[in-house]
């Protein structure tokens, strides 16, 4: 399978929704859903549903930690598999910021996509690890921010 695969598999709902059954079952429990990817960005959507809320009748800020990270994640993965390499990638730390309260579905977007390919090109000319730091904005459905999260991937070339 190479990025193309994972690109293509992203946005075929019942494909992904396989794949996250089986590798992501939290994901798929809560209703992420990948909406558009390509080589340089990724949106990821998340309804606001029974599964997701805390006590405030607001969504829990893991459920958007998670959906947050997918439309990072999911832009490193394919460019991981676009290598022909075994790269490792891990997320090293996370930084979040919670602007308004999140009542309604709301879209993660990441443009980190071309960043994240120069820090695994990197890896593997010079066989050293690499770390990118991957933004990733939520906004609900008026367009208004709710949260930001910043998350610092590393990859490596696996020996």
């Amino acid at each position: 399978m190479n990025g193309d695969d994972i690109r293509k598999m992203a946005i075929s709902n019942w494909k992904m929704k396989a794949f996250m059954l089986q590798n992501l079952p939290m994901a798929f429990l809560a209703g992420l859903r990948i909406i558009t990817i390509d080589r340089e960005q990724a949106q990821v959507g998340i309804p606001h549903k029974y599964l997701n809320k805390n006590p405030f009748k607001s969504m829990y800020f893991a459920t958007q930690s998670m959906a947050a990270e997918l439309s990072t994640g999911i832009l490193a993965m394919a460019a991981v598999k676009d290598s022909d390499v075994a790269v490792s990638m891990l997320v090293l730390n996370m930084k979040a910021s919670f602007t308004k309260k999140a009542t309604s579905k709301i879209i993660f977007s990441s443009n980190d996509g071309k960043a994240i390919a120069e820090a695994i090109k990197r890896t593997l000319e010079d066989g050293e690890g690499h770390t990118i730091i991957a933004t990733s904005i939520g906004k609900n459905t008026n367009g208004e921010v709710v949260s930001e999260f910043e998350f610092n991937w590393t990859f490596k070339r696996k020996k």
